[in-house]
């Protein structure tokens, strides 16, 4: 799946810098165009391969490159005043080469939160291409009025977008980190999963070919319909098989000294583990609209009967009938890997603790003014009491 990618704020930036730097170590070649807007300037500044010329400063005027301080409205208000600056950066993608937009954010910043539903609502106005996002949603530990964020750029971002892919920190954090190690790690994690998905169907020179390829109409239709979705991955080392030549390429499982059974197995299990191992939102499986199942790995591993089973425990577990699946062969990795996109996820016990903690954020907000507001005008009439003594 060929994207267009557009990092807003300090999160979505770096992610898509990651992105690319998974596309020079896979030749996935999965980004073909990719841009950061940010209010900081000192954030920009640690991008190292997003082109310098797609690396948009937003809000000068306003801001001043300092960044709007978690401030979402401001974040939203100042990436619509410059968002020709951001379409300028745009207008050199060669659109008939894509398959997608795909907009990124923290939505526990200012930046963020504010400004990735405006990019995303001007990107549909603009083009007939799917809009997707990518969502990271901030660590409970991170403080109240980043929850408060996310809940509230979560309902904007979901209406206006295709469909929203989220990535939870409290669900991937460990102990022991410091923050930069810790969400460096996650960047890496979450890069690596949504690689793989959107570099299954992608055929370089001299790659193994698929018996069911999944392509970008399959990942479309998985994600048609909007609403948000949630992205399982697990994965197993092998011993890959030495392969060369036409012939090779063309030899069975059998002829590479693989166990049928064993490949069957291998692969029902990774798709359990999947699905129900730590996902990048945690969601309960009924009620899932849509799934997709990808499996990946060296092609004498790709089991086509160990596919078929995991899609119908799949088709099991979600009670979906849209549930599809096929092979990603790949070379290099040592490992078989199974990739589970579930699409248009409604149980999500995340999600409903985030919009709770942020009702409550706002209305101890409230209360908080309120109690500062008293406060000062009791001070200012105590200064009045002793302006009379003079």
């Amino acid at each position: 799946m060929k994207l267009a990618m557009i990092g807003i704020g300090q999160a979505g930036g770096k992610i898509v810098d990651e992105f690319l730097a998974y596309d020079a170590r896979t030749g996935a070649d999965v980004v073909r165009a990719a841009v950061a807007a940010n209010t900081a300037k000192a954030d920009l500044r640690g991008i190292e391969h997003i082109p310098q010329a797609q690396q948009i400063l937003v809000g000068q005027s306003r801001v001043k490159g300092h960044g709007v301080g978690a401030d979402n409205e401001l974040g939203a208000e100042v990436t619509e005043e410059d968002i020709d600056e951001i379409q300028s950066a745009l207008d050199s993608v060669a659109v008939h080469e894509i398959d997608a937009f795909l907009v990124v954010a923290g939505l526990g910043g200012g930046t963020g939160s504010g400004g990735a539903p405006v990019v995303a609502k001007h990107l549909k106005r603009i083009y007939t291409e799917p809009v997707y996002g990518l969502g990271i949603l901030p660590g409970g530990d991170e403080g109240g009025i980043y929850t408060l964020n996310a809940a509230r750029s979560l309902k904007t971002f979901v209406d206006q977008v295709d469909n929203l892919m989220l990535f939870d920190n409290d669900a991937w954090r460990s102990s022991g980190e410091s923050v930069g190690e810790g969400f460096d790690a996650i960047n890496a994690e979450l890069v690596t999963r949504f690689g793989v998905l959107f570099s299954a169907g992608e055929v370089t020179a001299g790659s193994d070919v698929a018996e069911s390829v999944v392509d970008s109409s399959e990942i479309i239709n998985t994600l048609k319909g909007g609403g948000i979705s949630s992205l399982g991955y697990a994965e197993v080392p092998v011993d890959e098989p030495t392969r060369t030549g036409l012939l090779s390429r063309l030899r069975g499982p059998a002829d590479d000294g693989i166990d049928s059974t064993d490949a069957t197995n291998r692969i029902t299990s990774l798709v359990r583990k999947a699905t129900l191992g730590r996902l990048t939102l945690p969601t309960e499986l009924q009620g899932t609209e849509r799934a997709l199942l990808v499996v990946a790995g060296p092609s004498a591993y790709l089991n086509r009967k160990g596919i078929e089973h995991g899609r119908k425990w799949l088709e099991e577990q979600t009670g979906s009938m849209e549930v599809r699946g096929g092979d990603y062969p790949r070379r290099g990795n040592g490992t078989v890997a199974a990739l589970v996109l579930l699409g248009g996820v409604t149980n999500v016990p995340r999600i409903k603790e985030l919009q709770q903690v942020a009702i409550e954020a706002q209305q101890n907000r409230g209360e908080i003014t309120g109690e500062s507001e008293g406060r000062f005008t009791d001070l200012m009439d105590t200064g009045g009491e002793l302006d009379s003594l003079f």
